[in-house]
């Protein structure tokens, strides 16, 4: 036995013990094209462990096809059971013969009948020819028991096809005989295929120009036999699939990026150049999308060179590329970032028409020849920022994580807290991708800064598993503030690991509101956002970063992330907290406009004039253009001298022009609070409204003679 408990020998037919588990087998390689491209469906990359069952469904990925298993046991006497692995199927990594890892048949047949078998069916995803494969170690020991094999192909939804009526399709070894199984043609051992080396026992197939769909594999036990076979150790190994795929085209396409100068001051200009190349064993590609999205140190101002490249999809058209031929662009721009900061830019092949053997558009590995990066690093020292004092004309509020009231329950994502002077805020999460790890989010102390131990935030650790996938916490307002501060703890970055990106936005009545980010010293700031680039401990100040609103906002969205240029395409694990909130208390700012205009005077027609007995229009307009909401307002109007009111003319709105109500010329009645009320008494028009959010606004419209 060995070290987990499985044998570490197979007891060969006859043989006694030998060093390997089962049979690996010769493939025997019909000539191909010299153009052709051959593909394997490689059974270790179904990632089971060696030993372990392979279960139906399972599937692995080879060129442009995927290979779907299935399988299934067919009892007639039965029961019977697997032997050596976990299942029927098995992948074992071992070698035998030429061949290192398989998929393995195996069976203890002491409860035997002539009719058991188990069954597997191989279906690719599209057509293929040139398949070719080969079972080994179909025998048969002389005790009484014998492996049996039938093998049959369709193309589509046809009729399965026997190969033993097609003898081209197959060579059997010395010891592999014709037989037939449960009324199927098929091939059976007839003699001992000796050590594993050998490939006695061997069935190779190859179906030349044969385009095939589907395999059927069904394994029958025992066969040939008068009684039970009592024996428990039967087997058949499988190879991998080798196969062309037809109509694929193959283009080996590799990314080279440079930048222009490594070590750049801030504010100067810098480049990038992009390389695809084509290899000369490729054929001809096209529309080929190299997508590079630029840095937030990195400021676009132009590129040239062979196609297209929109700076705001980072995308890089390449219209055609021939076999051999290398297509270059160069992007230029000035460097955004501040001192003592490291800038990495990643670029990848994103779509490409024909296959490429060895890279897989848009994966995002970090790994493979069709992306590449380059990276410079700004002059200087870069130390932490200092952040902007919070200025609030009416003072502030403070929401405190700390508060007995404030209690976040492990793992929700949307709660509500009442906060003085403000009302209800709203706190909503939500994510891209990732899991959300270690209880979170939550309210908790795993992240200090530098303050004290039992400090509480709000804690986000996630699991991202690609660098684009993000994880966003809204904070609502019930009516906006002049301003705001924020501070979030742990932004840092951690190489090969995670980097990370804390972006924020605003607004304001729906228009953008743009925050001012404050970086520490394992960060830099680029515009609104945040990215890391050195290590800082949970307890360190040194992941911090400000966020201050200096002018009025309703809504703050936080979204926390990777860097793509510098995060792997995996990321690990990381977690940042959002620490307690000054708001700056609401405050309502007031302005009255007037205008008039004459709608008419009886004798100049579209272009009336104020002359007497014209008619004019005036608006009173009101506006609110704080951050607070203002209450019981009133307004009046005395009209000037020489004019004379038109009666039933009152007339409210939002604005001057546009749908107009009709407002009683009294005080009284339903339509003096419809929000807004209006009426006419002694000379003064008076105007009233329960409340004004901030960028609202309230127009007070009337009519006048002129004497």
């Amino acid at each position: 036995m060995d070290a987990t408990g499985k044998p570490a020998e197979i007891i060969g037919r006859g043989k006694g013990l030998l060093g390997a588990i089962f049979a690996l087998f010769f493939m025997c390689l019909m000539a191909m094209p010299a153009n052709a491209q051959t593909f394997t469906a490689d059974w270790t990359n179904l990632g089971v462990g060696s030993i372990q069952g392979v279960s139906s469904g399972s599937s692995v990925t080879a060129g442009p096809r995927t290979v779907t298993i299935t399988h299934q046991q067919i009892t007639d006497g039965g029961p019977f059971t697997n032997f050596y692995g976990t299942e029927m199927l098995d992948y074992y990594n071992g070698t035998i013969g030429t061949q290192t890892g398989t998929l393995l048949y195996t069976m203890d047949n002491d409860t035997f009948d002539p009719d058991d078998r188990f069954e597997t069916i191989y279906t690719f995803s599209g057509t293929v020819n040139n398949l070719q494969f080969s079972l080994a170690h179909v025998d048969s020991t002389g005790s009484p028991r014998s492996d049996g094999i039938t093998i049959e192909y369709r193309n589509g939804a046809g009729a399965w096809q026997n190969i033993r009526s097609s003898p081209t399709l197959y060579t059997l070894g010395p010891v592999v005989g014709n037989a037939m199984l449960s009324g199927t043609q098929g091939f059976v051992g007839t003699g001992s295929a000796g050590g594993l080396a050998s490939t006695t026992g061997n069935i190779d197939v190859n179906f030349g120009a044969t385009t095939v769909t589907e395999v059927r594999i069904t394994y029958h036990f025992g066969q040939n036999q008068a009684g039970d076979p009592a024996g428990n150790v039967q087997y058949v190994g499988l190879s991998d699939f080798t196969f062309q795929a037809p109509g694929t085209l193959v283009s080996d396409l590799s990314l080279a990026k440079s930048v222009s100068n490594s070590t750049p001051a801030s504010g100067t200009a810098v480049n990038y150049t992009l390389q695809l190349t084509n290899s000369a064993s490729s054929v001809a590609d096209s529309n080929v999308q190299v997508q590079d999205i630029l840095p937030a140190g990195f400021a676009f101002t132009s590129a040239s060179g062979y196609g297209s490249y929109n700076s705001i999809t980072g995308i890089w058209t390449v219209p055609a590329i021939a076999a051999g031929q290398t297509r270059t662009i160069t992007i230029f721009g000035t460097v955004a970032a501040p001192n003592g900061t490291t800038i990495t830019n990643y670029a990848e092949v994103i779509s490409q028409t024909n296959f490429d053997t060895d890279s897989t558009p848009n994966n995002g590995s970090g790994t493979e020849d069709d992306d590449a990066t380059a990276s410079f690093t700004t002059t200087g020292t870069r130390s932490a920022g200092t952040p902007p004092t919070l200025t609030c004309p009416s003072g502030n509020t403070l929401f405190d994580w700390n508060s007995p009231s404030v209690v976040w329950a492990s793992g929700s994502f949307n709660n509500s807290y009442n906060v003085t002077n403000i009302g209800n805020v709203n706190f909503a999460l939500s994510n891209t991708g990732g899991t959300w790890e270690d209880s979170s989010p939550v309210d908790n102390s795993s992240n200090t800064s530098n303050l004290a131990t039992t400090e509480q935030s709000l804690y986000q650790n996630l699991q991202f598993t690609t660098r684009f996938q993000t994880a966003a916490t809204v904070i609502t307002l019930p009516t906006a503030v002049p301003g705001l501060q924020i501070r979030v703890f742990d932004i840092d970055f951690n190489a090969n690991d995670f980097a990370d990106k804390l972006t924020v936005t605003g607004n304001f009545n729906g228009a953008p509101v743009t925050p001012i980010l404050t970086n520490g010293v394992a960060n830099y700031v680029v515009g609104n956002s945040a990215i890391g680039d050195a290590g800082s401990g949970s307890t360190s100040a040194d992941g911090d970063v400000y966020v201050t609103f200096s002018s009025p906002v309703d809504t703050v969205t936080l979204t926390y992330g990777n860097d793509a240029g510098t995060a792997p395409a995996d990321p690990d694990g990381q977690a940042i907290s959002i620490h307690d909130i000054t708001f700056c208390n609401p405050v309502a700012t007031l302005s009255v406009t007037k205008i008039s205009s004459v709608l008419s005077d009886g004798v100049s027609g579209s272009n009336p004039k104020a002359i007497p007995s014209a008619t004019v229009r005036y608006c009173i307009l009101i506006t609110n253009a704080g951050s607070g909401t203002a209450t019981n307002i009133s307004a009046s109007d005395s009209l000037p001298p020489d004019t004379t009111y038109v009666a039933g003319t009152l007339q409210s709105s939002t604005g001057c022009s546009g749908t107009m109500t009709a407002e009683d010329d009294d005080a009284t009645g339903a339509d003096e609070s419809d929000p807004f009320g209006m009426s006419f008494a002694g000379g003064t028009v008076t105007g009233t409204a329960n409340s004004l959010a901030p960028g609202g606004a309230v127009a007070m419209i009337f009519n006048v003679t002129l004497d």
